[in-house]
């Protein structure tokens, strides 16, 4: 599968997010990817749990903002494959793991809180700079980052752009601890597999911090004011300045 690289081993599937071009940007193709993987694996009797992780040195540097105005040729909605996305994050009914080997941005970093564990490495941080790009939350965080973080680091990353370390995101109960030793936390990954897959489920389903509803609600509210936000000024300046960053500079 195009830029999704997944693997099978003892009831575990591994997805790792395989475009290291672009730091493992995520674009709509991607999306759609994500949605078919999870919805497959949630009605797969064989997996128990689903690990998501990016090649290299980068979790995923977010959103393609490439194409992130290219209206789709077939007329749907911009935001449907985020949608998509989001919905299959929130829906997956088995255990959901995130292991974020470096900086996650955007909507990646949002994404990593609808996972059940999130295991960070050292060098990880999480940069949602919504504002820097005109835009609003996405990923249901205007939900999840308050009830995890408290309001006012939530609106500190959603609103002012900070990034936050993996080590503030373990104190802030954001990440179930941080690694550096990349094989030890694999090795304890691997053991899922020999657990009850009824066992995990249900215990999914008996701890599952969010009810369903209230994040596809969010979601929803999310995406009319992104469809709104990305027709603004600020957004638009936004992807301007962020193109002309791009131009190859002129040489004396």
């Amino acid at each position: 599968m195009e830029f999704l690289k997944i693997k099978d081993k003892n009831g575990l599937r591994v997805v790792t997010i395989s475009n290291p071009k672009k730091k493992n940007a995520l674009s709509r193709i991607i999306y759609n990817a994500f949605a078919d993987v999870l919805n497959t694996a949630a009605k797969d009797d064989n997996i128990k749990c689903v690990v998501i992780t990016g090649e290299g040195d980068f979790y995923s540097s977010g959103n393609d903002i490439t194409q992130s105005y290219e209206l789709p040729a077939d007329g749907s909605s911009l935001y449907k494959p985020l949608d998509d996305m989001v919905k299959a994050y929130v829906r997956f009914p088995k255990l959901l793991i995130a292991v974020v080997n470096g900086p996650a941005i955007g909507i990646a970093a949002t994404t990593v809180a609808l996972c059940d564990i999130i295991y960070a490495h050292d060098s990880a941080y999480f940069y949602t700079p919504f504002t820097n790009l005109g835009l609003c939350a996405e990923g249901c965080s205007s939900l999840t980052f308050p009830q995890i973080l408290g309001t006012s680091k939530a609106i500190e990353l959603l609103s002012l752009n900070h990034k936050m370390s993996a080590q503030e995101a373990h104190a802030f109960g954001f990440v179930a601890s941080v690694y550096n030793d990349e094989k030890e936390i694999w090795n304890k990954i691997q053991k899922i597999g020999d657990l009850p897959i009824g066992s995990i489920m249900s215990n999914k389903k008996l701890t599952r911090r969010f009810k369903i509803e209230e994040l596809e609600e969010a979601n929803d509210r999310e995406i009319k004011e992104l469809e709104v936000r990305q027709t603004s000024e600020e957004a638009l300046m936004a992807i301007l300045k962020f193109q002309e960053s791009r131009k190859p500079k002129n040489k004396l």
